[in-house]
């Protein structure tokens, strides 16, 4: 019989849309604004207390919270307004102290049964909900002194190899410095240097009867290495960006040494900060003979409490930048450690150094930049206010001290660390990729949601009034099947917005234009549709003969303009960045559930209201 769906094909249709409807139910719950508290080190946990302290400090600051929780990430209070998110942010900051990370955050609403079925709201775009925005600064200096004790281990290594004696001086104005106490040694060490090395200015002086070799970097391998310090710690950004499972991020490099991060969706900072912000580099060293003068030496302390300083070479064996794969487990004791991979150069480097060393101590020193947060009086709209300024600073300190047993090579494991999470943070970041050179937050804002409300609103509105126009439009051409093919419409949004969420795509404004430009779309296969069924009809078949060829004879044109809509979506999406992707994505999902709605569900509807009935005449 024409114009009859099975009983099957009814209900798999009524599936769909109930799932839909399901999955995109999320989105009508809105997220509370709330404040993440965490420790500035896996070491520090957050519990009852510290959340009452700070809500004792919301309290006097005039803020009511809704709710607080605790859970294995921190601290979470809810509050009653978007606008007390800033000022609570601060209030809680000068509580605390530098020992945790204060973050804005967006608390879901979702009710148990829907997130128990793994549905969630999708994610909104920085400009709709609000983001992170880091400015990065890189020291390249320090990529430069790094990159210099390198060369200096390396020069050492060769002359003593060779049997010159020397004598370590302080580096002067980024320059290798060796003393030496006749000609012929000077001389004999200037030419291994020239032979082993060729990115040396090499100049020689006399001071207080002491033959001087200078040993400075050329102008073109200085800025070799700065140019890779940017290059490598933008791959290794982007690297924890992705280990963070930030969608839609943009990363991208910023002038001559600044690298600009923004996270769309990202109200919880807490995390971005401690993955983005800390170097996690790592620092290999000799420990220092006995009796070693403080120009060839350094002290450090553990990073474990309790435990004396120790004094190590100041020479570096190898830095973190050699590292290629970091895993963490457990050794034979349970007790936690970093198994650690390094690459070819890495390895020799490691090798040559414990070969020679067997029987002395290494230790492993772990860098990372530390928030150091000060009040300075501002003026702000006429009134003198302590605003907070963060500032970073640097901290070196030993993680492990271990006697070398035998000689190293491109695999061994560090220990010493504080449990678990501590490994397995120092894990990601080393397999994320070490920075080459520290960075520093030059510049941070977190855009609170407020901002977009604006955005949201306005691209509501636009989506409404389209579709108003869009279904007043199609009624007043095709009367009753214009009704089926506004409530097709409706239904295609249902999807559209249940299939975002599904795949956690993220909506921004462009993605909001996607959504109009779908609804156009849809409607366009309906009125291809209705417009051959008027033809049909105008030619002699019977109603029921013309609403079967409309539907038929329409689907090829209907497909055709929808692939090519899909491939151009397609490009875009391989091609753009942004929110040229954010537009892509949204108008190929788009493009889906429209051909389904718009030939599937109308038909259905269109079947259960005129199939099998003798219909002399169609409002059409």
């Amino acid at each position: 019989m024409l114009n009859k769906y099975p009983l099957w094909k009814y209900l798999l249709i009524l599936v769909v849309l109930a799932v839909g409807f399901i999955y995109s139910a999320p989105n009508l719950y809105p997220d509370d604004p709330a404040i993440q508290i965490s420790g500035a080190s896996t070491a520090l946990k957050v519990d009852q207390g510290t959340l009452d302290r700070a809500s004792q400090a919301l309290s006097q600051a005039g803020i009511t919270v809704k709710a607080s929780s605790l859970s294995a990430q921190g601290g979470l209070l809810r509050l009653t307004s978007l606008g007390d998110q800033l000022p609570a942010k601060d209030a809680i900051g000068r509580a605390l102290g530098d020992d945790y990370v204060v973050a804005l955050n967006l608390a879901p609403t979702t009710p148990g049964w829907l997130r128990s079925l793994g549905a969630s709201p999708m994610k909104l775009g920085l400009d709709l909900s609000g983001g992170v925005h880091f400015l990065l600064a890189v020291d390249m200096e320090k990529a430069v002194s790094a990159r210099m004790k390198v060369y200096e281990g390396d020069v050492k290594s060769t002359l003593r190899k060779e049997r010159v004696r020397y004598r370590s001086l302080p580096p002067q104005d980024a320059a290798i410095q060796l003393g030496f106490a006749d000609e012929e040694s000077l001389e004999k060490a200037q030419a291994l240097v020239r032979k082993s090395f060729n990115d040396f200015e090499i100049t020689t002086s006399e001071r207080n009867g002491q033959r001087i070799l200078r040993l400075a970097l050329t102008q073109a391998k200085l800025a070799e290495i700065r140019e890779y310090s940017i290059k490598q710690n933008l791959t290794t950004v982007r690297n924890r960006v992705n280990e963070l499972g930030v969608a839609e991020p943009l990363v991208q490099r910023q002038g001559a040494n600044r690298i600009v991060v923004e996270l769309p969706g990202v109200q919880d900072t807490a995390e971005a900060k401690r993955v983005l912000g800390k170097t996690a580099n790592l620092e290999f060293r000799l420990a220092a003979e006995a009796g070693a003068s403080k120009a060839t030496s350094e002290t450090f302390e553990f990073r474990e409490p309790g435990r004396p300083p120790v004094q190590l070479e100041r020479g570096l064996i190898l830095t973190g930048d050699q590292v290629t794969d970091a895993k963490a487990s457990y050794d034979e004791n349970g007790r936690p450690q970093v198994n650690i991979h390094l690459d070819g150069h890495g390895g020799e480097l490691m090798s040559r150094a414990t070969r020679n060393n067997v029987g002395r101590s290494m230790a492993v020193i772990f860098i990372e930049q530390k928030p150091v947060t000060r009040y300075e009086k501002q003026v702000v709209d006429g009134v003198e206010k302590d605003q907070p300024v963060t500032t970073f600073q640097e901290e070196k300190k030993v993680i492990s001290l271990a006697t070398i047993q035998s000689p190293l090579g491109s695999q061994f494991r560090i220990t010493g660390l504080n449990g678990q999470g501590e490994s397995s943070e120092l894990a990601l970041l080393l397999r994320a990729g070490a920075l080459a050179a520290p960075m520093y937050f030059a510049e941070e804002r977190t855009i609170g949601p407020s901002l977009g409300a604006d955005n949201i609103a306005k691209g509501v509105n636009a989506s409404l009034w389209g579709m108003l126009f869009v279904s007043l439009f199609i009624i007043a051409i095709y009367r009753f099947f214009g009704v089926l093919a506004t409530v097709a419409l409706a239904f295609n949004m249902v999807l559209l917005l249940a299939l975002m969420s599904v795949l956690h795509a993220t909506l921004t404004l462009p993605g909001i234009a996607g959504i109009v430009l779908t609804m156009g779309m849809a409607v366009d296969a309906n009125v291809l549709i209705f417009s051959r069924i008027r033809e049909e009809i105008a030619n002699g078949l019977s109603v029921q003969r013309a609403i079967h060829e409309g539907f038929d004879r329409a689907f090829t044109a209907i497909l055709d303009a929808n692939l090519t809509s899909l491939l151009v979506g397609g490009i875009l999406f391989a091609m753009g960045t942004g929110p040229v992707k954010g537009f892509a994505v949204t108008m190929s999902l788009g493009i889906f559930t429209s051909m389904f709605t718009a030939i599937i569900v109308t038909r259905s509807m269109v079947n259960l209201i005129f199939g099998g009935r003798d219909f002399k005449k169609l409002w059409i």
